[in-house]
């Protein structure tokens, strides 16, 4: 059995087209706790998507569905919860944040969480 990864999905949404809707979906089928933060408070696949920066313990992975515009404003949110790796899914990538990223021992990993999930590379 795979070990588990806290995944803080960031960016979620409840919009079914939305990769990150189905990123959340297929985390929780696979058995992974998920966190998720978006722009609206709404449900998927049980977990509830909160607006807010809270305090989250044991993140091993923070994935990301925001543009590197919007993500400026979680920099340090996600520095603080030191999560083991970031995900810079497709269109997410960020090299600034990717520098800071390796400054404080976080693997910075451009790929698909699906993709990732999908092939047992999670």
């Amino acid at each position: 059995m795979a070990e588990k990864k806290k995944t803080l999905v960031l960016g979620a949404s409840d919009n079914p087209s939305r990769y990150s809707f189905l990123a959340v979906n297929k985390l929780i089928a696979n058995g992974h706790p998920v966190e998720a933060i978006g722009r609206r408070p709404a449900t998927v696949a049980g977990v509830a998507i909160g607006t807010e920066k809270k305090p989250l313990e044991a993140v091993d992975t923070v994935t990301l569905y925001l543009s590197p515009t919007h993500q400026k404003e979680y920099y340090d949110y996600i520095l603080q919860l030191k999560p083991k790796r970031i995900i810079f899914n497709p269109g997410a990538e960020n090299e600034e944040l990717a520098d800071l990223a390796r400054e404080n021992q976080i693997y910075p990993q451009e790929a698909c969480t699906l993709v990732l999930l999908s092939t047992g590379q999670y």
